[in-house]
């Protein structure tokens, strides 16, 4: 049976702060639900929403959580522990920029680092079972990526032995969350050794096809890297277990492309903007996983460089919302639907 998409959803982390009514999961809720959102997408490493290790030992914080959501008006859509599976797999050169997402007793100790983000993602998956969910959502880390574009030439095996170990790492987390009936949803992204569809592929490779391994569809990175978002959903769409609806632009320009020249975001040629302020085809997206029955959350996931994020997120409710196609249980044309083969066929012989 075809099942129509769920939504509204917003995913906190942009919004979370230290000033009403952004300081706690009750109120930014009700924030969140005041705007007409129905789901939200908890941050896992903000402590002032959410606690991701006693989440996983109680299944009674789990049903407070919930509580409070529903209360509010909202479920959760996923758990996010984005931060954290950054950190599964990071290159030496970006140790000094990623201590910042990691608490200050691993700092300046790269293995005692991974150690904890391995045990957060574990969490994440006991988590996610103790709320209900069948799907979380996460970044790869990176070991290749700063060898991403080949010059000097890469030396023979090195992101061969850089994806078997970024699937070394991540084999065990998923069995993890295989043992907790959880989906990771990997945000495709760049910065992450998972980036496009041939990464991710290959990615998949490295972990022995593990069912777990999945993706967190985000068209505003694809359309920066002027890839085709809508062939990807031909492609993968049996491996897209969460969906974040974000706008992105693309503007080159005589002086900058894809790269965008080291520009800070306002003056990048690509850009990520507010729902219906950019460029990506929604509708076109909408209707391919609709096609293909995804029947999971449109969440939409707020950067901006221009629009104020509280406006952002006024808008983006509707904005989705109009964009969720209801599905139709058959074509407008079966006019026979509930009909014997026999009658069907006297009726075109006109009998």
């Amino acid at each position: 049976m075809p099942t129509t998409m769920k939504g509204p959803g917003l995913f906190l982390a942009q919004f979370a702060g230290d000033a009403a009514p952004f300081n706690s999961l009750a109120s930014i809720t009700k924030w969140a639900a005041g705007l007409g959102y129905k789901g939200v997408q908890i941050p896992t490493w903000d402590g002032r929403l959410f606690d991701l290790k006693k989440a996983a030992s109680s299944k009674a914080y789990c049903d407070e959580v919930k509580g409070i959501c529903a209360d509010a008006g909202v479920e959760v859509t996923e758990l996010s522990t984005h931060l954290q599976g950054q950190l599964v797999a990071v290159h030496p050169a970006y140790d000094a920029q990623f201590d910042g997402f990691a608490p200050a007793e691993v700092h300046n100790n790269p293995k005692a680092r991974q150690k904890w983000a391995v045990e957060q993602m574990e969490f994440g998956a006991k988590a996610s079972k103790n709320l209900g969910l069948k799907a979380s959502v996460s970044f790869s880390g990176a070991l290749a990526f700063p060898y991403l574009y080949p010059w000097p030439q890469r030396p023979p095996g090195l992101i061969e032995e850089a994806f078997a170990e970024l699937g070394k790492r991540w084999k065990p987390i998923l069995d993890v969350y295989d043992e907790n009936g959880v989906d990771v949803g990997y945000e495709i992204h760049p910065g992450e050794d998972v980036f496009d569809g041939a990464t991710f592929e290959m990615f998949l490779d490295a972990v022995g096809g593990h069912k777990r391994c999945n993706i967190n569809y985000d068209p505003s990175h694809f359309l920066l890297q002027q890839l085709d978002y809508l062939e990807f959903i031909d492609i993968y769409h049996e491996r897209i277990k969460a969906f974040h609806v974000k706008d992105a632009e693309f503007n080159p320009t005589g002086r900058q492309g894809v790269y965008s020249g080291y520009q800070g975001w306002v003056n990048r040629a690509g850009r990520f903007r507010s729902l219906g302020d950019g460029q990506v085809d929604f509708s076109g997206i909408f209707s391919k996983l609709t096609q293909y029955n995804y029947d999971s959350w449109a969440v939409l996931e707020w950067e901006c460089c221009v629009k104020h994020p509280e406006d952002g997120a006024a808008e983006g409710a509707p904005f989705i919302q109009h964009h969720i196609i209801r599905v139709t249980e058959r074509a407008f044309d079966d006019f026979a639907g509930g009909t014997s083969d026999k009658k069907l066929l006297r009726a075109m012989m006109g009998i």
